[in-house]
């Protein structure tokens, strides 16, 4: 199943590492600290958010809700467009659910049928409904500027990385980056020493709680 997570490619990944992190995938603003703060902390470990008012209108969403509901690549910057993908989400639910204050939607890839859950909020104003959706296939993507700081890594390792925790094999990103396999094992060595790893699962497995970091 591919990951929800978008991959970029190395001409993306490479101007990505040459600049500033900007930050993206939020329509409209939020007015207060906590609110931005709590919208990236979402975003990093792989949660979407939306806000619905009547008729399921989305008025704010977050990077991983644009992500999970197949906006990737700058798409359904329109809300209205948003609105229309997340609909079609609600449609493949069985019986009709109505979202209630606070709302999970739990799915697993593109195609399945989301699981609907409803939770009690007195602080959501009435007619208004906050989502929250899970993507239980997706890949968490670290920030390649922490692994960089954290580890001391080459933009050659830090790709490699990016694409190990995406799920990729050593085999497969020698053959999508048109490198030999000796290339790809020393690469794949050097992160081993710097992350203080010894096996390709566990550096998957900590590529995976740091991908949580901002």
């Amino acid at each position: 199943m591919e990951p929800m997570i978008s991959r970029p490619n190395d001409a993306r990944l490479s101007a990505t590492l040459s600049s500033e992190p900007q930050e993206k995938g939020r329509s409209g603003s939020t007015s207060n600290y906590r609110g931005a703060v709590a919208l990236n902390m979402l975003d990093r470990i792989g949660c979407g958010y939306l806000v619905v008012e009547n008729h399921r209108k989305i008025v704010e969403a977050n990077a991983t809700a644009r992500l999970i509901l197949g906006c990737d690549e700058g798409a359904f910057q329109d809300l209205g467009q948003l609105t229309s993908a997340f609909k079609r989400l609600i449609g493949r639910a069985p019986n009709g659910p109505r979202l209630g204050p606070l709302s999970w939607i739990v799915i697993s890839g593109t195609s399945d049928t989301p699981f609907l859950l409803n939770q009690v909020a007195d602080d959501i104003p009435d007619g208004t409904s906050v989502v929250m959706l899970l993507d239980l296939d997706a890949h968490l993507r670290p920030n390649p500027f922490m692994l960089q700081r954290m580890f001391g890594l080459t933009m050659a390792e830090t790709r490699l990385a990016l694409q190990m925790a995406q799920g990729d094999l050593p085999a497969d990103v020698a053959s999508s980056r048109h490198l030999s396999r000796t290339t790809i094992r020393s690469q794949l060595a050097a992160l081993f020493a710097k992350t203080n790893t010894k096996r390709q699962a566990e550096l998957v497995t900590l590529l995976a709680r740091v991908a949580v970091l901002p």
